[in-house]
């Protein structure tokens, strides 16, 4: 396998072994929802280990004493629709206080160009940083499409995150993106004839939401 400087492969023992259960074709509709939004918990607490921090002061039961807080610019959510929505549960779950903007992308089916049809965000988009969530970064088309509109809003810093990535994928995100990190929990062999990761995990949108 290459090495991506743009990519960051979250190894902690809990994401392996959920993604090894996520990966089973014998998993439930049922457990794979959970699973995702369990990855999706995990995997942010890995990627937002950067986050900037101040002091402050804070009154106890039994006295002052300095803490830490999270400063600089305000988190926003943006997954990618429809299979990015199963990932946005367990981001906010760590983080509650976030926004949740939408991008609507999908792939054509004869020639896999990514063609846009929704795109919501907070209205500071400027003010902000973006995790951008998708469980799947095939071909890249959707992702780097989804960050070139961010970028067109002059957005913060944009961060990646997938659960399986092809080195297809990654490779034209170090393209098109350099500056994007990609957070995901594994990084698979490569692309079939269909543009489908292998091994992967199938269509994650139709183990989401039962439209297999």
């Amino acid at each position: 396998m290459p090495n991506f400087p743009n990519l960051v492969l979250l190894d902690h023992p809990l994401i392996r072994h959920k993604l090894g259960m996520l990966r089973d074709r014998d998993t439930s509709k049922k457990i794979f929802k959970e699973l995702v939004d369990e990855l999706a918990m995990l995997m942010a607490y890995e990627a937002t280990q950067d986050l900037p921090l101040e002091e402050y002061r804070v009154e106890t039961p039994l006295e002052s004493a300095k803490q830490q807080r999270l400063t600089g610019k305000k988190l926003t959510v943006v997954p990618i629709l429809r299979a990015g929505l199963g990932m946005v549960d367990g981001v906010v779950r760590l983080m509650p206080s976030v926004r949740v903007g939408h991008i609507g992308i999908y792939r054509q089916h004869d020639d896999l160009r990514p063609v846009d049809y929704y795109f919501k965000i907070p209205a500071d988009a400027q003010d902000r940083d973006f995790i951008l969530l998708d469980p799947m970064l095939a071909t890249g088309g959707s992702a780097a499409a989804a960050i070139s509109s961010l970028k067109r809003r002059n957005v913060g810093r944009i961060r990646f995150m997938c659960l399986v990535a092809a080195p297809e994928g990654v490779e034209r995100l170090l393209d098109l993106h350099s500056d994007v990190l990609i957070y995901a929990a594994a990084l698979d062999r490569g692309l079939d004839e269909n543009g489908y990761i292998r091994p992967g995990l199938g269509d994650a949108g139709d183990r989401l939401f039962g439209t297999r």
